[in-house]
């Protein structure tokens, strides 16, 4: 539904391109990562939509700002259920409660 509204702007968007390492494990290896749902290269931000119930939107507000901390320089926006419903009813589109993570 996000990305019909992007497109709708004609907003190029690339979806989960990158993965980036929040925790590592013994040896190095990635113990938790974090993939933000879309990438604008022309706005140079990614988005991420949260619109799940509390308890995992809590658990993904954990790994944006652990993405922040190690990652300052790479602009992240997030949207939340209330941010999407608000998008949808401006363009007259209710399709009730979003389930996406």
């Amino acid at each position: 539904m996000v990305a019909a509204l992007l497109d709708l702007y004609g907003i190029a968007w690339v979806y989960e391109p990158t993965e980036f390492p929040l925790r590592w494990g013994p040896g190095g290896s990635v113990a938790q990562g974090f993939r933000p749902d879309f990438w604008l290269p022309e706005v140079g931000t990614f988005i991420e939509i949260t619109t799940a119930d509390q308890r995992l939107v809590t658990r993904k507000n954990a790994k944006v700002r652990r993405f922040r901390e190690l990652y300052p320089e790479i602009p992240i926006s997030v949207l939340y259920q209330r941010d999407v419903v608000g998008l949808l009813a401006r363009h007259g589109l209710d399709l009730g409660t979003p389930s996406a993570a």
